[in-house]
């Protein structure tokens, strides 16, 4: 599903979804589900909270799309909060739920989490997860990548170093954090295949549709800023429609001057929103 691309060597196309905070919220996200299934994705991806708080949900979500959209679904899963009961136990219900492929992760620190607890994990990075995975089960294993260095990384180097020992141990294919400088990610790809990373690389495209989502964002990502992007939001960030129509213009043309240089494939970010994401789509 995210091996490569096709034939005719098309792009490939793919969404991230998460499941709602609240369980009466379900219903909708059903819908939400539904409707972006009908834009065609090769495959949608599905989040959890910190710690695996959301997991079951999540597994609901991916064997949903799996199921009874009949769509590639992988299921995020982190390392972090997990005991290896735990995540065997989390394993098992995604075998039980039909699902086969997972995007493995280190994830975030859980809040309740206490020092002695982080400092003590069983799994320290995504690549243990990764190491995990391939010994105990058949799932086929997405991993993450930064194409400005993860930011925790001392460096852009051993950033790389780290990706390809995660990518040694078996991930297949990579889906890389947002950017929204398009000369990152080139330099990136050619970084990783001069290191001999060779697998399929996803780029990550999110939307910035409010003023308010791209501060949200920027401090979780890491990721840089361009000025086209600050004077766009400087410009319509005080009308909401205004700004909306402005993101999404934005993130087309990210999409197709990535699509004319060839890239395997566009993830984008969704948010679980249906009308932005049906507009870069009717675009590209």
């Amino acid at each position: 599903m995210t091996e490569n691309k096709t034939d005719n060597n098309r792009t490939g196309l793919s969404f991230e979804v998460f499941p709602p905070k609240k369980d009466e919220e379900f219903d909708n996200a059903y819908q939400i589900m539904q409707e972006l299934g009908k834009l065609n994705p090769d495959f949608i991806s599905c989040t959890y909270g910190a710690g695996g708080s959301r997991a079951s949900k999540t597994i609901e979500i991916a064997s949903y799309i799996q199921k009874e959209l009949h769509l590639n679904s992988i299921a995020h899963i982190t390392c972090v909060g997990f005991t290896r009961d735990m995540l065997q136990q989390n394993c098992d219900a995604l075998k039980s739920a039909g699902i086969n492929h997972v995007l493995a992760l280190r994830g975030d620190r859980p809040q309740t989490m206490t020092d002695e607890q982080f400092n003590n994990r069983e799994f320290y990075y995504a690549a243990d997860l990764v190491h995990y995975l391939k010994e105990h089960t058949n799932l086929q294993i997405a991993g993450a990548c930064y194409p400005e260095k993860h930011y925790e990384a001392p460096d852009f180097e051993e950033d790389l170093r780290h990706l390809k020992e995660k990518v040694d141990a078996g991930v297949s294919s990579l889906i890389s954090q947002m950017f929204f400088d398009n000369n990152y990610f080139y330099h990136f790809l050619d970084k990783a295949k001069a290191l001999g990373i060779n697998v399929p690389v996803h780029a990550g495209i999110m939307p910035i549709t409010t003023a308010k989502q791209l501060g949200t964002t920027v401090s979780l990502s890491g990721s840089s800023v361009p000025k086209e992007l600050a004077d766009l939001i400087a410009t319509y960030g005080d009308d909401k429609e205004d700004m909306r129509k402005a993101g999404v213009d934005y993130a087309v043309r990210q999409i197709h001057d990535l699509k004319d240089h060839g890239v395997d494939g566009i993830h984008i970010y969704s948010m679980n929103r249906v009308k932005s994401t049906r507009e870069i789509c009717s675009m590209i």
